[in-house]
């Protein structure tokens, strides 16, 4: 399934390339339980986000085209960190010191030399998984506690990663293309 209509990157959604995920598509899903829609689309963003490297350089993934820190490594760097906010540390209540993640979103697309496309990818999928076993107990209506806006049921966690995958593979989107199209 194509992420939007003017993509020309990220192709069909690739379940292989995440075997942890399920392999149904939003399409798929129509008339699933809303628990079961809510997955797929946030599996079907989060494979997106971290197939927007593929096929390209360690120069281009870290390649800066705007002035904040943003990158496309940076981006999936990034979707790590909110992976672990939203679902260890909203779910666990454990602190991000505990976690080992930035204690803000803005350091979270700070890259190190060790930070590599490889490294960053596996690094995304692994994050995913344990962000599906973590939420994997719970009922959308379940309260998570460990946000600083207090307690929030999962349903409200769900969406507001969709909210902030969407963005982010909108960001990569626009950026993978300025990087290709050079």
């Amino acid at each position: 399934m194509p992420m939007c209509a003017s993509c020309s990157w990220t192709g069909l959604w690739d379940a292989a390339r995440m075997p942890f995920l399920p392999r149904t598509s939003a399409e798929d899903a129509i008339n699933q339980p809303a628990r079961k829609q809510f997955e797929v689309f946030l599996d079907e963003h989060r494979d997106a986000l971290n197939r927007c490297l593929d096929g390209l350089t360690e120069e281009h993934a870290r390649r800066s085209l705007v002035p904040s820190r943003t990158t496309l490594l940076g981006l999936v760097k990034h979707a790590i960190f909110v992976e672990k906010v939203w679902f260890d540390e909203a779910i666990t209540c454990r602190s991000r010191a505990e976690i080992g993640i930035p204690a803000t979103p803005d350091e979270s697309f700070v890259l190190h030399d060790d930070d590599t496309i490889a490294t960053v990818q596996q690094a995304h999928r692994e994050a995913c998984e344990a962000s599906r076993r973590a939420a994997s107990p719970l009922e959308l209506d379940d309260m998570v506690h460990g946000n600083r806006r207090g307690p929030l049921p999962l349903r409200w966690v769900y969406l507001h990663m969709l909210r902030e995958l969407a963005q982010h593979c909108g960001h990569a989107d626009i950026l993978r293309e300025q990087l290709v199209n050079k």
